[in-house]
């Protein structure tokens, strides 16, 4: 491996997730003791600007900052309210900061994505490249999938929850590709879009989320801001695998069905990144696909924007190979969990431990 290789300079955003306060805390703990509705209200109103939550140097060049991690005052209400302005304005202002700090590859990190369409809305800056990362976010979480499936006794019913989505559309395409999947069940919020992506793969689809009733294997890829996914939705048995941030389901969903298996998704393995600063709400060693995206084409010195809305098969694939270049770095799938515990999965980790998926009929049943 070529460690001399020219490479860029990497920035990342982020922001407060479901609690602001909860995230806040992680910079300052004080910070944590004020109200949600006050936190909301000040990042509204107050003339707050991005700062640098944390920085990220590769192992194999010690001392050499690859990327920052920025963080904006902005609450994911806000970014996906209605004032758009105020959401331009704070992006804008943490572009500016990256470019500042010589970054080469702007990564958007959880509703900064939608919020600005995928990255279509940031193609005017001539001055750093975008990407939403969800080339990579694809890749893994078609990879969960298919791990997860190998640890089954059948091919498993799979219902992706946000399939017409950016990254929903890719997944749906890599996983029937590797054909892993007894069925693929589509749900989501623009029936044409759905009609036409299940047309192509040969699956189902709904705008209902009880749709998911049938499935093995829910994979939830929403932009939604809570909670999206009920008991009343799950087989008994089923797995779900959570890709989103802020998560759209709930520990109050373990606790009221504890024959459901909730994993986190989206997470990868990076034991060859080295942060430093504030934590960013995942263990130092792994990083957001996303995250992983804007690193890994930081690291092959990528110039011009990554992905912009919707990625091709092509591009998840090119991630791919950027992992495996890069994989003295790390860059796999990360150990199952649950809520940030540890967890065995067959298949995934080898445990012989198997979730308990069932095969369900046509008309929801359980065989």
């Amino acid at each position: 491996m070529d460690t001399t290789a020219p490479r860029g300079r990497f920035a990342f955003l982020i922001h407060p997730r479901t609690d602001p306060t909860e995230d806040l805390a992680l910079v300052h703990p004080l910070l944590g003791l004020i109200p949600a509705r006050v936190c909301e209200s000040a990042m509204r109103r107050l003339p707050l600007r991005p700062w640098v939550q944390a920085t990220v140097e590769a192992v194999d060049r010690p001392g050499e900052v690859l990327g920052d991690v920025i963080a904006l005052p902005v609450s994911p209400t806000l970014l996906l309210g209605e004032d758009r302005a105020l959401v331009a304005k704070r992006i804008d202002q943490a572009i500016d900061l990256a470019v500042s700090r010589g970054a080469t590859v702007l990564g958007l990190g959880a509703l900064t994505a939608p919020a600005t369409a995928g990255g279509a809305k940031l193609r005017r800056r001539t001055d750093i490249g975008v990407t939403n990362g969800n080339a990579y976010t694809a890749a893994e979480t078609a990879s969960a999938i298919e791990r997860i499936a190998r640890g089954l006794s059948h091919p498993p019913v799979v219902a992706l929850v946000g399939a017409n989505g950016s990254v929903g559309t890719a997944v749906a395409r890599t996983v029937a590709r590797a054909g892993v999947a007894e069925e693929l069940v589509l749900v989501g919020r623009t029936p044409a879009a759905l009609a036409a992506l299940a047309g192509d793969l040969g699956g189902t689809w709904s705008t209902e989320m009880a749709a998911c009733r049938r499935a093995d294997v829910v994979v939830l890829m929403t932009s939604a801001t809570g909670a999206v996914l009920t008991a009343d939705h799950l087989k008994p048995g089923a797995i779900v695998l959570d890709d989103t941030q802020p998560r759209n389901s709930s520990p109050a969903l373990a606790t009221e069905r504890p024959d459901v298996t909730i994993l986190d998704g989206g997470i990868v393995s990076t034991p060859g990144l080295i942060r430093r600063g504030y934590p960013i709400g995942i263990a130092p060693d792994a990083s957001f696909a996303c995250l992983a995206e804007t690193s890994l084409l930081a690291l092959a010195g990528h110039r011009g924007h990554g992905t912009i809305g919707r990625p091709s098969l092509d591009q998840v694939d090119r991630m791919r190979r950027l992992a495996t270049r890069f994989g003295h770095l790390g860059f796999d799938l990360a150990d199952p969990t649950s809520f940030g515990r540890p967890i065995a999965v067959a298949g995934w980790t080898g445990s012989t431990h198997r979730p308990a998926a069932q095969r369900s009929t046509p008309n929801g049943a359980v065989a």
